[in-house]
């Protein structure tokens, strides 16, 4: 009864978070992703892109492109349609108009784990072993959003070769920004021209984000408040695993999740290199 009623009263006051009970729109856009998948550079690429008349920042990107997960129904509910939306959540068939990140999950464990010490959810000597084990074994903090596995395939298996889904690779952004940018924006139905792009990643690199966490960290709602030595924006790298995760715990990620990285053309340690899945393309 106590419960119900606060959740009653927080939905009144509009301090009620969002998330899966989100108020979804027809005309809604959503981009989405498992945790520390690029989700943060993919909404200022596509704010910068979209709102060519603001300057981006971690002071308005809320506003331009909000976080389901950070923001009420009330607030969220304000922002002008059509909107873009960003979203950790595993699939939902009301979100008809989809823009899936998938990171390869070698670098993204090292990611998150760092995030999660910013955050002070895991304290710095957590052992990596254990932290792996716990990525793999669907016991983070994230884990109502389900584990990097059941995320990615929720949304490649239902949505696959539907024009209302596009799925991107982190790693293709980084070797490849203008051709996926170009991607993202026929998507929302835009044609830039290769100068705009060009002056969009510009305004968008994680150089400009840093510089931006170091003096709007305290406007932001993903970084106020939480520690300082260790930044939100991380490396930004593709391929750190080979030299920073262990290989039994490379080996551990593999096990558990090797078919569905090899199906998105992350080649397996031991294995000859995959071709990309036919969604990709």
């Amino acid at each position: 009864m106590m419960y119900g009623l606060k959740v009653v009263l927080r939905h009144l006051l509009g301090t009620d978070i969002a998330d899966r009970n989100l108020a979804v729109y027809p005309d809604d856009t959503f981009i989405v992703s498992y945790p520390r998948s690029g989700n943060t550079w993919t909404r200022f690429l596509i704010a910068n892109l979209v709102f060519p008349s603001e300057k981006v920042t971690f002071a308005n990107i809320e506003r331009l492109v909000p976080d389901s997960a950070a923001l009420s129904n009330r607030v969220l509910k304000r922002i002008p349609r059509p909107r873009i939306i960003k979203s950790h959540q595993y699939f939902d068939p009301r979100y008809h108009r989809v823009l899936y990140i998938v990171r390869d999950p070698r670098d993204l464990v090292l990611s998150y784990y760092n995030f999660q010490r910013k955050y002070r959810q895991i304290a710095d000597d957590y052992p990596l072993t254990d932290y792996v084990d716990d990525f793999a074994g669907g016991r983070l903090i994230s884990a109502d959003w389900g584990t990097w596995g059941e995320n990615v395939a929720s949304w490649i298996y239902t949505r696959q070769n539907q024009n209302r889904f596009l799925l991107v690779r982190y790693e293709d952004m980084k070797s490849n920004t203008v051709q996926q940018l170009r991607r993202m924006a026929a998507f929302l139905g835009l044609e830039p021209t290769t100068e705009r792009l060009t002056q969009v990643i510009e305004a968008s690199s994680s150089q400009r984000m840093r510089e931006m966490e170091r003096t709007e960290s305290e406007h932001w709602v993903a970084t106020k408040g939480h520690r300082k030595d260790i930044p939100f924006v991380g490396a930004a790298m593709s391929g750190r695993w080979q030299s920073d995760l262990p290989g039994p715990l490379v080996s551990k990620i593999e096990s558990t999740w090797g078919n569905l990285m090899t199906t998105l053309g992350y080649p397996l340690m031991a294995s000859e290199p995959s071709q990309p899945y036919s969604i990709l393309r």
